[in-house]
């Protein structure tokens, strides 16, 4: 009986010593939950540590201290999302910014935080974002378009990375992709009606399609200048567009379609008569070339400024006009 009542007498002490500490651990808890609350506005580093250190604690002391771990659980996503963006207004570079930010998604998704998962989703679009601008800015293209790319992934509807694209696309001269992409970017902010971009872009477009149906005029390949001078025309009038499809088609002996481009871009010019000139030129090769020598000779002394001069009074001598 008295061995009995030793053993019942060091249970009980073991008990007492047990739940002592119980309680120490959950008072441990508790202080690096609040050493975590008190540096969340000064530290966020040092204040993801203690929350953490808190929830491991917590998961030591078990059922009794579950409270704090759920209430460090809540805050910690948050957290992680403000050191993710820290980085951003820090300038830090882009690829810390990325790393950050996915960092933020797991711990919004082990805790199941959607606000802390959609927030930092967010962050993870601008670094993937300020890559491919960095990128760019390198002209190291291909890295750019899988910077913006990764960034599409994640936010297909993101519409500055889709103009970005093109801008990658018109770099490298690669029409196709930067047509598709052109289009892609015009399409959606037509639907957001922002009538600002709408115009931006296909100026953008218009030039870039025009260069080049000038450049393949200039190489005297007339049908792939066709072909580039109406994809610009897509986009837009311009006065200059006109001008070379004049030039293209007057070429080409179609000198009905070259007269009539020459009048739409005389049209549109409200210069003085040595920016004219081009366009009354090329009336004057139209009309000389379906036979009208006396409009030619009236169009060519029209064009006989500037650039023109010369070349107009080559043109009426050869047509002997008076």
């Amino acid at each position: 009986m008295r061995i009995m009542r030793r053993i019942s007498g060091i249970l009980c002490i073991s008990a007492l010593i047990g739940l002592n500490l119980n309680a120490q651990t959950r008072t441990d808890v508790i202080n690096a939950y609040n050493e975590g609350a008190k540096a969340t506005q000064t530290d966020v580093k040092v204040a993801i540590d203690a929350f953490e250190k808190s929830i491991v604690l917590a998961d030591q002391v078990g059922e009794t201290a579950a409270d704090m771990k759920q209430k460090a659980m809540q805050v910690l996503p948050g957290l992680y999302v403000k050191l993710a963006s820290n980085t951003i207004t820090d300038k830090k570079p882009a690829e810390e910014t990325i790393k950050a930010a996915k960092k933020a998604q797991a711990v919004a998704e082990k805790y199941n935080n959607a606000t802390g998962k959609e927030n930092a989703s967010k962050i993870l679009v601008q670094g993937y974002y300020n890559l491919g601008v960095g990128y760019f800015t390198k002209k190291d293209y291909d890295n750019a378009l899988k910077s913006f790319d990764s960034l599409l992934v994640i936010n297909p509807g993101y519409i500055n990375a889709i103009y970005n694209k093109a801008l990658v696309y018109r770099s490298q001269n690669n029409s196709a992709a930067f047509e598709e992409n052109i289009d892609l970017y015009i399409g959606k902010v037509k639907s957001a009606n922002d009538t600002v971009k709408v115009k931006q872009a296909s100026k953008l477009a218009l030039e870039y399609f025009r260069a080049a149906g000038s450049q393949e005029n200039k190489a005297n390949k007339l049908d792939e200048a066709i072909v580039l001078l109406n994809k610009a025309a897509k986009y837009g009038e311009d006065k200059d567009l006109f001008y070379y499809f004049a030039d293209v088609y007057n070429k080409k002996k179609n000198y009905s379609s070259g007269a009539e481009y020459a009048q739409k871009g005389l049209a549109l010019e409200t210069g003085a008569a040595e920016a004219k000139a081009k366009f009354y030129f090329q009336i004057a090769m139209a009309q000389a070339g379906d036979g009208k020598t006396a409009e030619a000779c009236e169009s060519f002394k029209n064009a006989m400024y500037g650039a023109f001069a010369e070349p107009s009074k080559v043109q009426r001598a050869n047509l002997k006009c008076k």
